[in-house]
């Protein structure tokens, strides 16, 4: 079985290299001195970000995690620490805003296999070199109601983010972060979530952009979207460039379970969001089928029929076949 490091590693490989592409030329503001710094800063974070994640007892991830904060803190107190990419933390989520204006640290904080905490911190870009940084704090094991508020950085959602997508309406900007969620030992999530600054700076979470206008059966505004899946199984979740859409699988419930989330893996359609008028609008996956010509997208065989019924072979086989596959985003 795949380790744990192993795929966190892998998920923030394939899905932070833009970020990481555009802290390398922001590392260019730095002087050779201060990367000399630096450099001895994130080798000392590098120990403690590995056991967060790879640590046998839950006593010994908990003390890296505390070491890893304070360390992290530390280092981004020296001036022009927003230059720096830290690129060497493979365990720890980085990610630029579109306009760097800020940047994004998330990680994930796993107590026993019951209870995964996410972590985080916004950091935004100061003209003087100084540091302003917003510590998050996951509240999502407290709430039963996620999909319905605005959040703060005090009762956010938790999320290993990977994507960041800028969208901008009537002069407001909007930054869509996509992320995942080591849910439980049986289940995981991805989550759609929207981040907008108050007027006082403050990073806010969530809003009433999720619309399902265009849908047969019509649904309120939702304030965030996850999906929940199998674990294991390899689903897709991200921001198309080309279709300007978020992308994502249908999911269906394998022995036919609807209310059995931990069930749930493709089936072969897709659906999706796209951005129109200060609003995510679903696109379900009859109209998104329309949309794609040959080739624009990967399509495994479909374990629904015409008619909307399950085929329990076809089913069986993509379930096979998700588990030998590698997560992706």
């Amino acid at each position: 079985m795949r380790s744990k490091l192993t795929t966190v590693v892998v998920l923030l490989m394939m899905c932070s290299l833009p970020g990481l592409s555009l802290s390398a030329s922001a590392q260019q503001h730095l002087t050779p001195a201060e990367e000399q710094v630096f450099e001895k800063h994130e080798d000392t974070l590098k120990g403690y970000a590995f056991n967060i994640v790879n640590a046998e007892t839950a006593t010994q991830r908990f003390v890296a995690d505390s070491s890893f904060i304070r360390s992290l803190v530390r280092a981004l107190r020296k001036p022009n620490s927003f230059y720096y990419p830290f690129d060497s933390l493979q365990t720890i989520s980085r990610l630029y805003a579109p306009d760097s204006t800020f940047r994004i640290f998330t990680w994930e904080f796993k107590k026993d296999d019951y209870m995964y905490l996410q972590e985080g911190a916004i950091q935004v870009k100061q003209a003087d070199g100084s540091l302003k940084l917003f510590p998050l704090f996951d509240c999502s094991m407290f709430t039963d109601k996620p999909l319905d508020s605005v959040r703060t950085r005090r009762n956010w959602i938790g999320a290993i983010y990977y994507k960041m997508i800028l969208k901008t309406w009537q002069g407001r900007k909007y930054y869509t972060l996509l992320g995942f969620d080591d849910y439980s030992s049986t289940a995981n999530k991805k989550w759609m979530e929207v981040l907008t600054f108050n007027e006082q700076g403050e990073p806010q979470f969530g809003g009433p952009y999720i619309s399902f206008a265009q849908d047969s059966v019509h649904k309120p505004l939702q304030y965030r979207f996850d999906i929940e899946y199998k674990k294991d199984a390899a689903t897709r979740f991200n921001y198309d460039p080309t279709m300007d859409m978020i992308v994502y699988d249908h999911l269906v419930p394998e022995g036919n379970n609807p209310e059995k989330k931990d069930s749930y893996v493709p089936d072969g359609d897709f659906e999706a969001f796209q951005w129109k008028g200060g609003h995510w609008v679903h696109v379900d996956k009859g109209l998104f089928t329309m949309k794609l010509k040959d080739g624009e997208a990967p399509s495994d065989a479909k374990v629904l029929d015409d008619q909307g019924n399950i085929n329990e072979k076809q089913l069986q086989e993509a379930s096979e076949k998700n588990a030998k596959k590698k997560p992706h985003n």
